[in-house]
């Protein structure tokens, strides 16, 4: 086989195994209507074709998403789609539906080239699909598909563009015109696609390198479940900007096709879900909100509901807690649903074969990469390319030529400003560096040496994003993003808030920006390609690179459509040059499952809410589910000491002596014989408000003593309260700083410090110097200095002003923010199951919410919407758009016109993301109606009335 073809794995199973397949329809039904759009009840309602703006369209170096890796990432292929279906739309003779049916044109799969045969096609797309009867109007939206052809299976003959909507149909109709790049990625793509496995709804895992188009074969799965098998999806997203931007993105899909997105992340998300009659939901969740979702769908008996599970990221099972959290998450699926189908993808995985045997899986890779990636290391002035055949791993490229002076070798010694010279400003490139403070150093550094004309390269577009920064930061400007972006150069870190940093990245896409310095959390969060990548350091702050964070930094370089091939440049010291030689020719790093080393965080949470779920109720049932895990697959490798048997009942053990669950533990001899075990209250409340079992004895005693003195004269003792545990750990505080905090306190407020155990003569010697003989807490002292912090944005709501007051980086106050605003959602749940709290659901709730946002109270509404920052919410505040019916009625147009710096795109998105909102709002409150006025069927036949 070619080294870039497809390869396929299968799994053979026993009779036993847990295998999904279905019975074929005995029939399909004859014709589908067409979508439709709704007729414009005003502004707004039916967007209309706009071609895209200059300044996103005009040059090749500004076209950076070509690659089609995901249908709803591209601005101008989502325009075009949308134009398109339009125009589709208004051809189609719905009176000819039938009489079209027999002499429809076929869609044939040429392996990957797909072609529609004729104009006649683009209007029998939307009805050609016999069983798609699941693709309506919304008007025919209460029309259910029979069970039948709920769960038929699809032959290896049928074609899989059957149950494909339109905008699929039309998405993969356009990336046939565009370029030979595209067919090969829709050779692999339809191969993928067509697997025999996927037809018979057994689960899967892909694999391809970053670009690929992974995205694209999972959204097109996503669209079969939710309008051709009318089942709801849980698309798994390992982080919350990556989420919100998904929800944004696909807003404008589910109105148009009829289903509703939701967004699960931080504080946002309901449990359980709203039980939809009508419409199926596309939840859109960070791994620890899926997780909350998957338990309230178990506990509430509605696990079947969901038809699809698609993981991204797939080896972050082997990352830490979060990775335990996902693998709790795909085991308890696995486990009480036999229906729901998994899929999972990543760029870099290796022991698959685990992986596959966890989630009872086929697999699938290809290594077909829309643009060449051609992987270097500087030594010195030397360049070498990565060469698998040779014999050290590196053949000689090149020598760098460029003169430099004895006074910039010493400023730059690694040779930065002769390497992205050879890229910008014409083309894009990214500088990763080790760390934060490295990352704006080399910013200025590059700036200080390059010749004035860099400067002339689009001006007044830059100009205009400075003037945006100062009003993001409400008058102030990072005076290093100020000294670089003239020449084109940002930096791009956590500490920058999420508004900064949205808006840097739209710039860099855009080509305003041709370099940015980064760290390594771009290559695991944002789409932003470059023709050149530079690793400034084999490091990752102090710990030298793995392969697959070296992997998704590299994966970065080339940009489909656009250039020819990518680079990747390392720069390597000589002390560190066997090593990086082990680095560039070794195999990626194996995942491992974390259930076991993170004890708290995984097994004794997982089997905590396994009793409580009552998925499992005795030790015997326990380790039969543990079995199912990939702690059970890899047991034997990660834990050779003890059995598994032996770790489970230890762990069951700690959590009866910790007070959440409660029963008898017997020898493993006598577990025929075994009671069930129970969990407590403060067990339920636990796992229901997914805290931390190191913090929930600590968590119980802080709200049990805020009882007895609660100081409600202002909210400083609830954010005392729900500033979260884990932060404390990194907090160092500066001691005047806390004294001057302290002393701006009113009596009243100064008493919240010595009720919570920190005495105000402790702060003066502190901040004095002075010795001090008594002990208190530091994990206290810390959390009221955190407090301190949340208090002072709550009254200022400006995050430059808090940070400069304490010291602190912007995108550590915002973290800070957003960490307390989901632990603040979490002690709600937990509050919830106790009775004793009562008290706190109320203020916990409003707290919440003024966390979440922590803007004014008027720009709430608009912050709901997904993709709308505050910098952007004050915008459409100041120019009328007040609240979300104004947003969701708005006309994309007028919006451009009225919003500085607001592409089409990003007008339509925020439209449509708007309306995504109200509508499911508004359907929440009819469902909540409808079941207020049904008829109980338990009612007394002689007290029974009829309602009118």
């Amino acid at each position: 086989m070619e080294g870039g073809g497809p390869a396929v794995r299968r799994r053979s199973r026993s009779a036993s195994a847990r295998k999904r397949s279905r019975d074929r329809a005995q029939s399909r039904s004859a014709c589908s209507p067409p979508a439709r759009k709704r007729p414009s009840s005003g502004a707004g309602e039916e967007p209309q074709p706009a071609p895209s703006s200059p300044e996103y369209n005009n040059d090749s170096e500004e076209d950076m998403f070509g690659d089609y890796d995901s249908f709803s990432g591209n601005d101008s292929l989502l325009a075009q789609v949308d134009n398109m279906e339009q125009e589709c739309i208004q051809s189609i003779d719905l009176t000819s539906c039938t009489k079209n049916m027999e002499d429809k044109a076929t869609v044939e799969p040429a392996f990957g080239y797909l072609q529609l045969q004729n104009a006649k096609s683009k209007e029998l797309i939307f009805s050609a699909a016999g069983n798609i009867t699941g693709f309506r109007t919304e008007e025919e939206n209460h029309l259910r598909i029979t069970s039948e052809q709920e769960n038929r299976t699809l032959e290896p003959g049928d074609c899989f563009l059957d149950d494909l909507p339109s905008s699929q149909l039309l998405c993969f109709e356009e990336m046939n015109k565009t370029s030979v790049d595209s067919r090969k990625s829709s050779e692999w793509q339809h191969t993928c696609l067509t697997l025999e496995s996927l037809q018979q709804r057994k689960n899967l895992i892909y694999s391809l390198p970053t670009s690929g188009g992974k995205t694209l074969v999972a959204e097109i799965l996503i669209l079969q479940e939710l309008l051709c098998r009318q089942k709801d999806v849980l698309m798994v997203l390992p982080y919350v900007a990556i989420v919100q931007e998904k929800v944004w993105a696909l807003s404008s899909f589910g109105i148009e096709l009829g289903f509703l997105v939701e967004e699960y992340a931080g504080s946002k998300g309901r449990f359980p879900p709203i039980k939809r009659r009508m419409k199926k939901s596309l939840y859109i969740a960070t791994i620890e909100k899926g997780h909350s979702l998957v338990n309230s769908l178990i506990e509430t008996g509605r696990i079947g509901d969901l038809g699809l599970v698609v993981v991204d990221e797939l080896h972050m099972l082997g990352e830490g807690s979060r990775g335990a959290t996902l693998e709790m998450i795909l085991a308890k699926i696995l486990y009480t649903s036999k229906t729901t189908q998994i899929i999972g993808m990543s760029a870099t995985l290796n022991n698959v074969g685990d992986l596959q045997q966890f989630l009872q899986a086929e697999y699938y890779t290809n290594n077909f990469r829309p643009v060449e990636l051609k992987e270097y290391v500087k030594i010195q002035d030397s360049i070498y390319e990565v060469d698998n055949k040779a014999e050290n791993g590196l053949t000689f490229s090149r020598l760098l030529n460029f003169k430099y002076s004895s006074n910039l070798q010493k400023m730059d010694p690694d040779h930065l400003i002769a390497l992205v010279t050879e890229v910008i400003p014409n083309y894009s490139c990214l500088v990763f560096c080790p760390t934060k403070k490295n990352c704006e150093n080399v910013a200025e550094m590059i700036c200080k040496y390059l010749n004035k004309e860099y400067r002339n390269h689009r001006e007044n577009e830059k100009q205009d994003l400075i003037k945006d920064l100062k009003n993001i930061g409400k008058g102030s400007l990072c005076p290093v993003l100020k000294r670089t972006i003239p020449f084109g150069i940002a930096y791009h870190h956590s500490g920058l808030t999420s508004d900064e940093r949205k808006r840097i990245e739209e710039a860099y896409s855009a080509g305003v920006l041709c370099l940015l310095t980064c760290t390594s959390t771009l290559a695991a969060g944002v789409n932003l390609p470059a023709r050149r990548v530079i690793l400034r350091a084999p490091y990752v702050a102090t710990e030298f690179l793995k392969k697959n964070q070296y992997k998704q930094m590299i994966g970065r370089a080339g940009r489909a459509g656009i250039d020819s091939a990518g680079e990747s440049i390392l720069i390597v010291q000589e002390k560190d040059k066997h090593l990086v030689r082990d680095l560039v020719n070794s195999p990626l790093e194996n995942c491992y499952s974390n259930l076991f080393l993170e004890f708290t965080k995984g097994i004794q949470s997982l089997l905590l809410s396994l009793v409580g779920l009552k998925i499992a109720r005795n030790p015997e049932e326990i380790y039969h589910f543990m079995c199912g895990t990939l702690f059970g697959v890899q047991q034997q490798f990660l834990s050779k000491e003890k059995s598994l048997s032996a770790i489970t009942r230890e762990a069951l053990g700690c959590l009866i002596e910790k007070g959440l669950l409660k029963g008898k533990m017997t020898s493993e001899k006598e577990q025929k014989s075994q009671s069930n075990l129970e969990i407590t209250q403060l067990g339920q409340a636990t796992y229901k408000g997914s805290i931390d079992l190191a913090y929930c004895d600590a968590l119980y005693r802080d709200l049990k003593k805020g009882l007895e003195g609660l100081v409600l004269e202002s909210c400083l003792h609830l954010l005392y309260l729900t500033t979260p545990y884990d932060m404390t750990y990194h907090c160092r505080p500066d001691w005047m700083i806390y004294f001057r905090q302290f002393s701006q306190l009113n009596s009243v407020e100064q008493k919240v410090a010595a009720i919570v155990g920190v005495p105000e003569s402790f702060i003066t010697k502190k901040a004095s110097g002075q010795a001090i003989k008594k002990d208190v807490d530091n994990c206290v002292i810390n959390r009221l200095y955190l407090s301190f912090v949340l208090y002072a944005l709550l009254k200022e709501t400006n995050i430059w002003n808090v940070s400069e007051k304490f010291n602190m980086s912007r995108g550590y106050v915002q973290n800070l923010l957003n960490s307390a605003a989901s632990f603040s959602s979490c002690m709600l749940h937990f509050c919830e199951e106790l009775e004793e709290f009562w008290v706190y659901k109320a203020l916990l709730t409003e707290l919440t919410k003024r966390l979440t946002y922590c803007v004014k109270a008027e720009l709430i509404p608009l912050m709901e919407v997904a993709g709308v920052l505050e910098s952007r919410a004050k915008q459409l505040y100041d120019s009328g758009y007040k609240t979300l019916a104004h947003l969701a009625n708005a006309d994309p147009e007028t919006l451009v016109k009225m919003i500085e710096h607001l592409s089409r795109h990003q007008a339509r998105q925020i439209v449509s993301s708007a309306k995504m909102l109200l509508r499911e709002k508004a359907e929440a409150l009819q469902e909540e109606v409808e079941e207020l006025l049904k008829v109980p069927t338990d009612t007394p036949e002689g007290l029974l009335t009829t309602l009118p």
